[in-house]
């Protein structure tokens, strides 16, 4: 950062029924210095704390016993100009979590998750990345009755897309924001902002949560090679 620079700070709200939780991630993401946590609260005070604080990114519970945190996500992305929302869960197969994925949450996180690894995954989300688990994206998709079929066929339309756009879905997949693949593959950010738009059109999505499931049940993660530069 050039001298007189001024370092932008990421904003976060976190949302859970346990003060053990909150405080944990308080104090975890406190310690950054471009990240501030501007409140904690439960799931009942959750819409007007964000409302009042408008943070970048908000960490929301899925399991909550006064206000599910569902209920609150659907709340949250009525607003104008809505954060980014993260779901926080104990188990990677939360049977929730899908419902929260196609309900316009941007991941989620482990509440056991690595200290060290937190901070980078709320800059991933700040800076418009997914955070996805592959291995629980996958357990669920297989888990939810009726959603494997229609998954499929979905995946199915992976076929349509140029291997520039497949370049762009596997690190999109992957959790890397435009300005991220923009310089993993040397492409400028107009240019990933095209691919990206074209891969959600035709892939017929709206997110890049739901584009990144496509990708996992598509196999693409397993199978693509790391992108490369000059295609």
């Amino acid at each position: 950062m050039n001298e007189g620079e001024a370092q932008r700070v990421i904003q976060v709200v976190v949302v859970d029924d346990e003060a053990l939780i909150r405080s944990g991630f308080e104090l975890i993401l406190g310690a950054s210095e471009d990240i501030e946590v501007v409140a904690t609260t439960t799931g009942g005070e959750a819409v007007e704390t964000v409302r009042r604080e408008r943070p970048d990114v908000v960490l929301l519970d899925i399991r909550m016993p006064d206000v599910d945190g569902l209920t609150v996500l659907r709340e949250l992305r009525t607003m104008p100009d809505p954060p980014v929302v993260a779901m926080l869960t104990t188990f990677d197969a939360d049977e929730y979590i899908l419902t929260a994925l196609h309900s316009g949450a941007a991941g989620f996180l482990l509440k056991a998750t690595e200290p060290e690894q937190l901070a980078h995954l709320v800059r991933t989300l700040a800076a418009g990345g997914v955070v996805l688990s592959p291995k629980a994206s996958r357990t669920l998709l297989h888990s939810h009755p009726g959603t494997e079929a229609v998954v499929d066929e979905k995946a199915a339309r992976v076929r349509l897309l140029t291997a520039r756009e497949r370049d762009v879905l596997v690190l999109v997949a992957e959790g890397l924001s435009n300005a991220d693949i923009g310089a993993r593959i040397h492409l400028g950010a107009g240019t990933v902002k095209d691919h990206v738009s074209a891969m959600l059109t035709k892939l017929r999505v709206t997110s890049r949560v739901q584009a990144a499931l496509l990708a996992q049940r598509a196999g693409l993660l397993d199978e693509h090679p790391r992108p490369e530069a000059g295609r």
